[in-house]
């Protein structure tokens, strides 16, 4: 589960505060999606921040983790974090880029109130539109989305498949922002692809 190509990206799941099992429904769900062609092989890139032993916010306690459980230190991480997780994941990510390390990509659930900048491309999901809204206030990042209708804050961890709402496809030159309808599930697998390389077994 640990050894990687060197080039081959892997994915860190740093959770929030919660009953594990929710991140275990988490990727269910991810793998329930619809559109999702995520193979047995992006499920072996997955490493789980044991957020049983060590706090969720802890930036320091994740960066070791890293160290501890990746064989292949040159190769590229996404981060999906959640709630509390989302503040320590970007501490982490900072510093694993900090010490030469690529950071593909970083996709935050539910990290109200933390600011979200760095030399990586950044996607957002929120529960409702105003932590959306109010979240990209402390860095829109890239595409995002947002449940319509609201849902739970722990709905949003627990089942990303049977939330929908709103892909927000940011602004460029001459074009507006753009919205797809989809679900959260689809949103995040839709994204890992541009970044988790081949998936197919």
């Amino acid at each position: 589960m640990n050894n990687f190509p060197v080039q081959d990206s892997f994915v860190i799941i740093c959770p929030g505060i919660h009953e594990s099992q929710l991140t275990q429904n988490f990727l269910e769900g991810l793998h329930r999606s619809e559109t999702s062609n995520l193979s047995s092989r992006w499920r072996e890139k997955v490493l789980i921040f044991p957020t049983q032993d060590y706090p969720a916010y802890s930036g320091v306690h994740i960066l070791e983790f890293l160290q501890l459980h990746t064989s292949q230190l040159t190769a590229p991480v996404v981060f999906i974090s959640f709630s509390a997780g989302v503040a320590g994941a970007i501490v982490a990510a900072w510093e694993w880029q900090r010490l030469g390390r690529e950071v593909r990509a970083f996709i935050a659930i539910d990290g109200w109130g933390v600011p979200l900048y760095g030399d990586f491309l950044i996607h957002r999901l929120s529960h409702d539109y105003f932590t959306h809204w109010s979240s990209a206030l402390l860095g829109a990042g890239d595409d995002s989305f947002y449940a319509d209708p609201p849902i739970e804050h722990l709905d949003l961890w627990r089942s990303p498949d049977v939330c929908k709402g709103w892909w927000v496809h940011p602004a460029t030159v001459g074009i507006a922002e753009q919205r797809t309808f989809t679900t959260a599930a689809q949103f995040i697998t839709q994204v890992l692809h541009r970044y988790i390389g081949d998936s197919t077994d």
